[in-house]
């Protein structure tokens, strides 16, 4: 019975956690309807958010000071330059291009991809049951994408791509980091990673940009902000919870309402639609995910 306990009550803070962390693609697409450009809507996501991040950097310390090198802080560095700031600026350019609803599904692949990067890197073997389950995740990501492109320009193709990217660079912080994140923790990684970030999208700003940036209706500054706090600092808090209460494995399950949530969220806020060709792509992504996840958790 206390497993169970364990298990239901970190389920709605899981649930919640996953859905505040969908909703920012929601964001984003509405931002843009204000012809905001895209360095600046990342650039006020960040600004908004790492004031609350120094802070957390400042109160908690390291998990095992005692276990850091110097090296490592250039480390996080590297990871805070792919993981958060390269993946985020795909994912914001690539939404310039293709729906909330399908930017979630090609997003929700990066486990897939954190297999192949492991095998390709550092020889880690995929079994057979992780292959099919690859590739069944990759079809229901081709249908989806297909069922889409029907429908839409070429612009489709240059959006997925960019959404890849995001995926394919997230995973690549995932396969790098996860031996840092026993030596600093969580909290205070996941800080130093953001701060990283926030400074990265500031350079990029005054190198390719630097215009004006306090020239949009105060919509776009809203949703700036919460995009820092309703999708990036609290749900970040929220699911390092409920993966503390109920498990990695257990948690895996409940992240399959990511690209369910998104849908449900674009269709409400955006009025964006989904094929029953896109449905059941979008399903066949979930059921492939969700093996890979399950088997990864099971052999650490």
């Amino acid at each position: 019975m206390s497993f169970f306990k364990t298990v239901n009550s970190g389920v709605p803070i899981a649930i919640v956690g996953i859905v505040m962390f969908s909703a920012k693609a929601i964001m984003v697409k509405l931002a843009y309807k204000y012809q905001v450009d895209t360095v600046h809507l990342l650039l006020f996501r960040m600004l908004f958010s790492v004031p609350f991040y120094m802070l957390i950097a400042f109160y908690i310390k390291p998990q095992n000071p005692e276990k850091i090198q110097k090296r490592d802080y250039l480390w996080i560095v590297l990871f805070g330059f792919i993981g958060y700031y390269l993946a985020s600026y795909f994912d914001f350019v690539g939404l310039k291009y293709i729906k909330a609803g399908l930017e979630r599904i090609i997003l929700f692949i990066y486990p897939t991809l954190v297999l192949l990067i492991s095998k390709v890197f550092f020889k880690v073997p995929i079994s057979k049951k992780q292959l099919i389950a690859i590739l069944i995740t990759y079809l229901g990501v081709i249908i989806t994408f297909w069922g889409e492109v029907q429908f839409n320009n070429s612009n489709v193709y240059l959006g997925g791509f960019f959404i890849f990217l995001s995926a394919l660079t997230y995973a690549s912080y995932l396969v790098g980091s996860g031996w840092l994140i026993p030596k600093f923790g969580v909290v205070p990684f996941t800080s130093y990673a953001m701060i990283v970030s926030t400074i990265c999208v500031v350079i990029h700003y005054l190198i390719v940009d630097g215009e004006a940036i306090f020239i949009y209706p105060y919509q776009v500054y809203i949703l700036g902000f919460l995009m820092a706090i309703v999708s990036t600092l609290i749900p970040s808090f929220l699911v390092s919870s409920a993966i503390k209460k109920m498990g990695a494995s257990n948690f895996s399950i409940i992240g399959s309402i990511g690209p369910i949530s998104t849908i449900i969220l674009a269709y409400f806020f955006l009025n964006e639609k989904l094929t029953m060709l896109q449905l059941l792509g979008t399903l066949i992504v979930i059921f492939g995910v969700a093996v890979v996840s399950y088997k990864k958790r099971v052999k650490l």
